[in-house]
């Protein structure tokens, strides 16, 4: 019975069998079959094998179906008696009631006397016809068929046997035979069981891929096993080879081991058949593959044994005969720990700990070692019991990290209480890890867990482990929340600008001018900066021990010792160099005259400060040395010497990465010259705009003595003016840290733009463009897409520098124009299958397949040459005999006189091909006899009449129609058009010149009549022309030329805008622009590198259905792609022949319906559309392996002729086309990681179907996905499997109907449940150990590829073999293409942004910089540097929330390479709606706090040099810094400004001009506007459309763009990145969040917007706001002047972007009737009461309580900082109640006392309405009105006094709404931060009832404005104009329209 689990799925497809599904069918009307054979429930995952058989049979034996049911009942009720699993009960439910349906109707159609028999004679037939058949038809025969066969029968047998059991006392026995049969069944359903990509089993080698020489080299290296010990008990097995061994010795699983097979073979058999030189040496694999392949394995396990000091396990024999052998157990035993070890695959170093053991135990076995304890011999540690390793290795190190993620989970924001995967990893980079021994101790420190850890789950699984206060702890780094990672990670940075920063100072204080430097005085203040050195360097020893002090546990003594000398000497440093500087001055004041007193008032001794320092900066020094010989401090980094780790040891921490990083001499000087020209024109900038012009100012209010204020002063006595410096400054310092970032914006874009120019990009970038360069292209498509051979380049200098091209022959031109028109067809026919381009485009594009050899010329596209044929005659009709001038004008149109020239020879060849009379052949021949004679003297046109030339070409564009259409009626036609033609050549163009020819003397003939011998005219006799013509072999190269020939003849309009269609006008022009650019040769395909790609996948949209499904707005999907792709959907239209919209509509089917789902994804972000975009590749393998193999026979035929013998010879394993696509196998594959696809099939979920159907139509696909399997019991135990599926088409017995179903290739089990960490980046790891070759590509499943694209990867991968910057790359970056551009006006601006960043951004990133990461999408890895060092992500919680990059940062820690091209593209979609784009911005800026705390952060700022550590910093975390720096500039200014015009400063100084129009304020708060408005954006993206589209269209699309408001759109993003990254700096709260990439067609409610920006934008704008009023009301200094406006405009503009722009980007945001829909669920959503269960949509104290959750996971500090950050809003009620009226004439403190009480009462009446609505308001209703009547006359009372007795005015009201509206803001969020507290106190509630009051007040606020803009209809119809293109804007308001008939038409029909 276990049999039947061994090769069918475990579940399968929710298909029908019968057909494929349509949209719209669902899950619940597939039929009974489906519920009972696939939706299996996981616990009964065993019988699903046996109800997909019955499934199988029902048709041809429905009682035999009947008794696989009823066994699989009771296979059942066997694994789970209780039906305790999920869902078990319900599906024993329904298969037991169809059970009883079944019974009767099968009994009566039972054929035999008892099921048994009837179940044994349906088993012999079925053996007889499929087993004996197929193996009767040997090689014929169909391998999936064989396969599936066996297990069929093995599944009928264990049914066949269970029946046998019931009926024993019946004498149904089983006879011999059939015994005897079923043993050979089961012998073989092992060895046949389902595969990938080679098919191992025993008679194997017929098949396509095992015809490979490098393949069988590979094989039989691996079958070698001679002298391997096996155990006693072993039974040999068939084909068994060294993997078997080690499954069996170390007890890996099975499925593993197939895996890794395949994995192994395919890696050496590729890396064999680059390396051979001579054929023979195919059959034997290679030594030099071996250790290529070798090395790259194990070289981080090298490494890891050399930096701990230990020996490697890799021991070579000294036999050479068993070293290949010994190379390949050794490789494989690493691949299958690799294999099978899940989360630890995220922990490199421990599996070097696992393998360095495993692989020493590997040698003993080898040599025979004896133990010294058991006298034995050596055995492994865990033995080789099934599942050993998975079991006693992998799952107690898995439990450790599950243990820590649970942590994880509940300390969602404390990344110190935890350790994640690096700290798990970093515990293996320690000599202390070999002291978990082997076997690992489960007493280890590494095991154990803190004291206070109760998680009594945990503890149930995983029994007495130690939880003690030997918890190793943090190892290495703490992530702990502070913005000093920030200094701490780049601290030579910020002391750089510190220290240029009090220089600049000092010399603009001390005159100024530069010259000032050599002043002695000056000089001295200047060196001064040493001592602030000091201070900073003492900072940064302190924050390093601070910031680490919770890793002190898992610290050595010397690491300890280093943390601890560092700030002693940073405190004697601090002492020393200011007492020595003290006695360099003559006379010193102030602190240094104090120094000088407490150590003596002795002689200045200068040089004493210069020795100082200068022993200070000789570290310094010695590094600056280094920096200018990279190779030297790349080798003493990377040394191991212990004299040089000595030395090193103070410098940095021995780590055992980062070491070793820097680049070589020129990448070091390109990027040293960028950032020192960028620094000193940031210096220059920043010392002459923003401080000199200060210093003068400062001076002056520092002198002004100011003794009156109009508040309570507390510091009236405060020297200098020191608040008003401040106030001053402020604003400037923050500029000054941050305007670097511009700087950089500015240098990038110019360096990317000339390092794009000098890359040729936009050379080709118009159709004009392509028309003029096209001649060209065939060369440059053969230099760079074909294959050279290298043996007819000559070698040498000489050759190289004379570097002329290859001359080819007239043959090999010949094969070169074919193999460029079989790839150009090929990218032509894709661009049709896409839709486009229309049929007629298709024609004018494509070039024949197969070249006419008559022609020996160059067959153009006829786009080139359309229309010039007409021209042509009307030139020669109209040249009056002047031969010279119409030779020149034919000459000066290339492709004229190349349509002219194949035209005649055309003609020419069809007429000869059709006459086939003798006197008639005579006759055309002479005639062309005469014309080429003419055409060779140059007298063609003088000698003949070219007048009647038109009538000839009339009928001969009537010929070739005639010869379209082929048919036998228009045979008469065709004859007169002969005779007619022979007429006007003969008598009207050559006039008397054949006149003897024709004369029935002569044999001629009249052209109608017969003549006196009654001969018949000419060309009536039967055999006189050839037509129709009959269709033979060459009939398609013939058909291709009269369609050819008729486009020339009669196609009129010039082509010169083809294609029509933007995106095929991009992709075509790219393309052939990249054939211009630097890119590596193509090798052939065979020795190319192999790779994967990879997509991850969740449960985003696979398909798109319900297309007509219309929104709120009456707009669906179908009508919305309408609209966008007009043109796309016109050719989709013409493809199923309908020529309207209602046509299409009336004449659907399935079909049609099926292709139209397609043709809507392939326009989404859907798997779908990745899925095909991917398998582009596999297509443009397969060609180029064509082109590569055929013969030169074969490639004149095309590869459209070898695709038809394809299909026809599909079973015979030795075609072309079989290897072709055996070559693309091998080289090539594709694992998409759909997680969740085992539950979707289990749940019913349609999108598990549309992944089968992607299988199914692409064989080649794989699916990778996690099994969850609920065991039976009350536990409810899980077990987890890594399962790789692929679709199989499965014929039903006595049926032709494909059953689509999948199977399982390998199934791996898990130690637990694979996602721990981060979801995309587990999800990865799980699949990648299906993945094969040597390079792997990561794509996500919102991208796109191209056929075109796909042709140039070979050439890419061929990066990976050129060294850059003295190492090989490990990343290959990419250019993206965001093809989302076009759905919205923001869509577009994300594009164009996103545009810019991945190419003149990732340009620059790479070249000059070095700093290039990975940033997800596109990149290729090399495959195996990676898997050995963790990965291409990283995965713990929360701080590896952008995973993408952390893989970057790994690998240029790991000394690896990451290059940038963009000679190839991929298409990327991007989020569309604003929404959307904003939680994605959320997200990244959510990562880029998460890296600010990283410790690959850290090490990278600490390991780079001086500059590239600059580049590190402001393309990561620096970006978004100064973003939030930019808004905090803007906070400084304004509050400065509030404390200057309350307290009376601003008053007192306004008489001084210096300070009131002071030039540098005003430059530097301009200079952050620049980023406000988004123009730090917008530099890089004119630069790249400028080069591009060319830079007028650049300055077009920008202009444009700012009428659509893109400022608006960048400013309010500033918001977002501001916000997300600051709140994770400070409290956490970091989450991946889902935008649904959908398309945005929909309105979003004000309480949505309202939910997502209140705390981001809203509260700060409103902030802004009133600081700007108050600002306004009471500031003099710059009222009415331009100074002012250009100051506070960018102000103003960001508050009300920051405030509005959600309304105004949201689609039908003005309509009246959504204004009114909005309030009311607003009004619903405010006063909605939360609750368990009440999520935040619904209510608003539930989502209130959720927006400040992540105060709860703070800590200490981020409370105390939330409560000071909060103290601000308290100055506003301070300064302004000493500005009323009634209180101006005091500056008591007892003013701003009872302004607190007042607010006090206030707060007490709120409080007291409060607790009467909830007490009151229900039993005395009457009361409550009174009291709440007493409160509203009180109140009224009050104001009327406060106006009649004491005068004050509206101004005052207002101004007491100002002061008193923050301050009790400023109450609510200190209350918030201390929730705990205020709860104990009872007053929890009233906060609660205070927030809501202020939400309130900020909704209508907002919604007022927006209110009385929809009672302006066009409004609604700017903004709708504004967002989305003119075609759905008009489309959008006809369907509104139309909607509202409609509406209307219904109410009066219900009427």
């Amino acid at each position: 019975m276990a049999s039947s689990s061994g090769g069918l799925a475990r579940a399968g497809t929710l298909r029908p069998p019968v057909r494929r599904l349509n949209r719209t069918q669902t899950l619940g009307n597939l039929g009974e079959s489906v519920l009972d054979s696939e939706v299996v429930p996981s616990s009964l995952v065993d019988i699903a094998p046996i109800l997909r058989v019955a499934n199988e049979v029902e048709a041809a034996n429905p009682r035999v179906a009947y008794l696989c049911r009823f066994y699989a009942f009771e296979k059942a009720h066997r694994l789970d008696p209780t039906s305790s699993g999920r869902g078990v009960r319900q599906f024993k439910t329904a298969l037991l009631q169809r059970l009883e349906k079944e019974n009767e109707p099968t009994l009566q159609g039972r054929a035999q006397k008892s099921d048994a028999r009837e179940m044994k004679n349906f088993y012999q037939q079925y053996y007889k016809k499929y087993i004996q058949a197929l193996q009767t038809a040997g090689d014929k025969a169909d391998r999936h068929q064989i396969t599936k066969a066996y297990q069929t029968a093995n599944v009928l047998f264990e049914v066949l046997r269970a029946v046998n059991l019931q009926n024993l006392q019946k004498g149904d026995e089983m006879d011999q035979e059939t015994l005897e049969t079923e043993k050979q069944i089961k012998e073989k359903t092992e060895i046949y069981a389902h595969y990938n990509i080679l098919p191992l089993y025993p008679d194997s080698a017929n098949e396509a891929i095992m015809q490979f020489p490098e393949i069988q080299a590979a094989v039989n290296a691996l079958r070698n096993m001679r002298g391997l010990p096996w155990p006693k008990d072993h039974k040999p097995k068939i084909n068994e080879d060294i993997l078997d061994w080690l499954q069996k010795m170390f007890g890996f699983q099975k499925d593993n081991v197939a895996n890794q097979r395949e994995n192994l073979i395919l890696l050496l058999a590729n890396v064999h058949i680059r390396n051979i030189q001579r054929p023979e040496q195919q059959l034997r694999l290679d030594e030099r593959a071996l250790d290529l392949v070798m090395k790259k394995l194990f070289k981080n396990y090298k490494k890891w044994c050399k930096f701990l000091g230990r020996k490697s396990s890799l021991w070579m024999p000294n036999i050479q005969q068993e070293v290949q052998q010994r190379k390949l157990l050794y490789m494989g035993l690493y691949l299958l720990i690799w294999g099978e070890a899940a989360n630890l695959r995220f922990m490199p170093e421990c599996i070097c700990y696992i393998y360095h053991h495993m692989a020493f135990e590997l040698y003993g076995m080898l040599i025979g070692t004896v133990s010294a304890l058991t006298g034995e011999y050596v055995k492994p540690a865990y033995g080789g019991d099934k599942e050993a390793f998975l079991n006693k290795v992998v799952t107690p190190i898995y439990d450790v990290i599950s243990e820590e993620a649970a942590k994880s989970k509940r300390e969602k924001a404390k990344h110190s209480q935890w350790r994640n995967y690096d700290d798990l990893n970093e515990y293996f980079w320690s000599i202390d890890c070999f002291r978990l021994g082997w076997p690992m101790r489960a007493d280890a420190d590494f095991f154990a867990q803190p004291a206070g850890f109760h998680d009594e789950t945990n503890r149930a699984l995983h029994g007495n482990r130690r939880r003690n206060e030997n918890w190793p702890g943090k190892v290495n780094f703490v992530e702990i929340r502070s913005f000093w990672h920030i200094f701490r990670s780049f601290d030579r940075m910020w002391s750089f600008l510190i220290l240029a920063l009090q220089i600049m100072i000092i010399l603009g204080w001390n005159g100024g001018a530069l010259i000032d430097l050599f002043d002695p005085d000056v000089l001295k203040k200047i060196l001064s900066i040493f001592i602030t050195s000091s201070v900073l360097n003492l900072g940064q020893s302190i924050l390093h021990l601070v910031l680490n002090w919770k890793a002190r546990q898992s610290m050595t003594f010397v690491v300890k010792l280093r943390y601890l000398l560092k700030v002693v000497t940073a405190i004697a440093w601090v002492i020393i160099l200011p007492v020595t500087y003290a006695y360099t001055l003559q006379n010193p004041t102030g602190f240094a005259k104090t120094i000088k007193g407490w150590f003596g008032n002795g002689q200045s001794h200068p040089s004493l400060y210069i020795v100082a320092v200068l022993i200070y900066m000789s570290p310094h020094m010695l590094s600056a040395v280094l920096f200018v010989f990279p190779l030297i401090r790349r080798w003493i980094e990377s040394s191991d010497i212990g004299l040089i780790s000595f030395m090193m040891w103070w410098s940095q921490p021995r780590l055992y990465v980062g070491r070793g990083m820097h680049e070589g001499p020129f990448s070091l000087f390109m990027y040293t010259l960028f950032w020192v020209a960028l620094l000193v024109a940031k210096m220059a900038f920043s010392y002459y705009i923003e401080i000199k012009p200060l210093v003068s100012p400062t001076q002056a209010i520092m002198k002004v003595p100011i003794t009156t204020y109009q508040w309570h002063e507390f510091f009236p006595h405060a020297k200098n003016n020191i608040g008003v410096i401040i106030a001053l400054w402020g604003p400037i310092i923050l500029v000054y840290f941050m305007d670097a970032q511009i700087w950089y914006a500015i240098f990038s874009t110019i360096v990317g733009g000339v390092y794009g120019a000098s890359r040729r990009l936009g050379e080709i970038r118009t159709l004009d463009m392509l028309r003029a360069r096209f001649q060209s292209i065939p060369s440059a498509f053969n230099n760079r897409l074909i294959p050279v051979d290298k043996s007819k380049q000559k070698k040498g200098i000489r050759a190289y520098l004379a570097n002329k091209p290859v001359e080819f022959s007239e043959d090999e031109k010949d094969l070169i124009e074919a193999k460029f028109a079989q790839m150009w067809n090929e990218i032509i026919t894709s661009f049709r299958a896409e839709n486009l381009i229309s049929d007629k485009e298709k024609e004018l594009l494509l070039v024949p397949y197969v070249a006419d050899p008559a022609l020996k010329l160059t067959q153009w596209p006829p786009f080139l040459l359309a229309s010039k044929i007409p021209i042509a005659v009307d030139m020669a009709k109209d040249s009056n005999k002047n031969e010279h001038e119409l030779k020149k004008r034919l000459d000066s149109d290339y492709y004229m006189s190349c349509a002219v020239r194949e035209c005649y020879i055309s003609f020419k060849s069809i007429i000869t091909e059709l006459v086939q009379g003798e006197l008639e052949k005579k006759v055309i021949n002479t005639i062309f006899e005469q014309i080429d004679s003419h055409i060779e003297n140059g007298t063609l046109i003088s000698n003949l009449n070219m007048e009647a030339l038109p009538d000839l070409y009339k009928q001969f564009v009537e010929l070739v129609n005639f010869l379209k259409e082929n048919k036998m009626e228009d045979r008469e036609g065709v004859i007169y058009l002969f005779q007619t033609m022979l007429e006007v050549v003969t008598t009207d163009i050559m006039e008397e010149e054949l006149p003897s020819l024709l004369d029935p003397g002569n044999g001629g003939g009249s052209y109608g009549k017969k003549d006196t011998v009654d001969r018949e005219p000419l060309f009536y006799p039967p055999d006189a022309v050839r037509f129709p013509i009959k269709k033979t072999e060459s009939w398609d190269a013939w058909i291709e030329k009269i369609r050819r020939l008729s486009l020339l003849l009669t196609e009129t309009e010039s082509a010169m805008g083809v294609p029509t269609n933007l995106e095929a006008r991009r992709r075509i022009t790219f393309f052939t622009n990249s054939l211009f650019m630097d890119m590596p040769d193509a090798p052939k395909v065979r020795n190319m590198l192999s790779f994967s790609v990879l997509t991850p996948y969740f449960n985003e949209d696979v398909l798109l259905h319900d297309l007509e499904a219309e929104n709120d707005d009456g707009v669906s999907i179908l009508f919305y792609l309408q609209k966008i792709f007009p043109d796309e959907w016109k050719n989709f239209r013409e493809r199923f022949g309908f020529k309207t919209d209602e046509e299409f509509r009336e004449r659907i089917d399935q079909e049609v319906e099926e292709e139209l789902c397609l043709w809507a994804s392939y326009r989404g972000q859907t798997l779908t559309r990745t899925v095909r975009g991917m398998m582009y590749y596999k297509k443009a393998l397969e060609l180029q392996a064509f082109l590569d193999m055929a013969k030169d026979e074969d490639l004149m035929k095309g590869y459209k002729a070898a695709e038809l013998m394809s299909s026809e010879n599909s079973k015979s394993q030795r075609s072309l086309s079989a290897q072709c696509r055996a070559m693309a196998d091998m080289k090539f594959s594709y694992v998409v990681s759909c997680q969740q696809y085992g539950i979707q099939k289990r749940s019913r979920d349609l999108r598990a179907t549309d992944i089968l159907n992607l299988m199914i139509k692409y064989p080649s696909l794989r699916v990778a996905y996690i099994d969850e399997v609920e065991l039976p019991g009350k536990e409810k135990k899980k077990e987890y499997y890594s399962t790789l599926v692929k679709a199989s088409l499965t014929k039903a017995e006595n049926s032709e109907e494909e059953v689509p179903l999948d199977q399982v290739i390998y199934r791996i089990k898990l130690p637990g449940n694979a996602i721990l960490g981060e979801g995309k980046p587990e999800n990865q790891n799980h699949a990648i150990i299906f993945t094969r070759g040597e390079c792997l590509q990561t794509i996500d499943m919102n991208q796109d590829n191209y056929l075109e694209e796909a042709l140039k990867m070979r050439n890419l991968l061929q990066e990976f073999t050129k060294k850059r910057s003295k190492r090989y790359p490990t990343i290959l970056g990419l250019r993206e293409h965001i093809f989302t551009g076009s759905v919205s006006s923001l869509a577009w601006f994300m594009s164009n942004q996103e545009s810019s960043f991945v190419t003149i951004g990732q340009r620059v990133l790479a070249d000059p910089l070095k700093v290039r990461f990975h940033y997800g999408h596109p990149d290729v890895f090399d495959r195996l540097f990676h898997i050995t060092r963790g990965g291409i992500s990283k995965a713990s919680k929360t701080i590896n929330l952008s995973e993408d990059i952390f893989a970057g940062f790994n690998s240029t820690l790991r000394q690896g390479n990451v290059t940038h091209h963009e000679y190839m593209q991929v298409g990327k979609g991007r989020d569309v709606g604003l929404n959307q784009i904003s939680q994605f911005e959320a997200k990244v800026a959510n990562g880029n706090g998460e890296q600010t705390l990283s410790r690959d952060i850290y090490r990278l700022g600490h390991r780079f040099d001086f500059f590239r550590m600059l580049s590190c910093y402001f393309t990561t975390i620096g970006f978004y810094f100064s973003n939030m720096l930019t808004v905090l500039t803007v906070y400084v200014f304004l509050y400065g400004r509030l404390y200057l015009v309350l307290s009376g400063l601003e008053e007192g100084l306004i008489t001084d001009k210096k300070f009131s129009h002071n030039t540098s304020l005003q430059v530097s708060l301009a200079s952050q506007s620049f980023i406000q408005l988004g123009f730090l954006m917008a530099l890089p993206m004119l630069m790249e459309i400028g080069l591009e589209k060319g830079f007028g269209n650049a300055l077009s699309e920008f202009l444009l763009m700012q009428l659509q408001l893109a400022s608006v759109f960048f400013a309010f993003s500033l918001g977002t990145k501001t916000h997300y990254y600051g709140r994770t700096l400070l409290h956490g709260g970091a989450q991946y969040r889902g935008t649904g990439r959908g398309f945005v067609v929909f309105h979003a409610k004000f309480a949505d917007n309202y939910r997502l920006y209140s705390r981001s934008h809203f509260v700060k704008g409103l902030e802004l706001l009133i600081l700007l009023v108050i600002y306004q009301i009471f500031g003099q200094s710059y009222r009415s002047t331009l100074a002012y406006i250009l100051i506070t405009f960018s102000m103003w503009f960001m508050v009300f972007t920051w405030l509005f722009s959600p309304f105004l980007f949201n689609p039908s945001g003005f309509e009246w009737q959504k204004i009114a829909e909005d309030w009311s669920d607003w009004n619903k959503w405010i006063n909605n009461r939360g609750g368990i269960g009440v999520s935040a949509e619904k209510s608003w104290e539930s989502w209130w309580e959720s927006e400040h959750e992540h105060l709860r996971y703070s800590g200490i500090r981020g409370i105390l900082a939330e409560i000071v950050l909060s103290l601000r809003f308290f100055i506003y009620q301070y300064g302004l109640v000493y500005h009323l009226s009634i209180t101006k004439k005091t500056q008591s403190v007892l003013v701003y006392g009872v302004s607190l009480l007042i607010l006090l009462v206030v707060l007490f009446a709120v409080k007291i309405v409060s607790f009467g609505r909830r007490r009151l308001g229900a039993q005395v209703q009457l009361v409550f009105r009174l009291i709440k009547f007493i409160i509203f006359v009180t109140i009224i009372s009050i104001v009327i006094t406060l106006f009649l007795v004491l005068h004050i005015t509206v101004l005052d009201i207002f101004i007491t709404f100002l002061a008193f509206m923050p301050t009790g803001w400023g109450i609510l969020q200190i209350a918030q931060a201390c929730k705990p507290l205020v709860k104990r106190a009872g007053l929890w509630s009233w906060i609660r009832s205070l927030a809501r009051g202020y939400e309130i007040v900020i909704g209508v606020i907002l919604y007022a404005p927006i209110t009385i803009l929809a009672w302006f209809p066009f409004v609604s119809e700017f903004q709708t104009r504004m967002l989305f293109n003119q075609a759905f804007s008009r489309g959008l308001q006809i369907s509104r329209i139309l909607g509202g008939q409609r509406r209307d038409r219904v109410s009066r029909a219900k009427d």
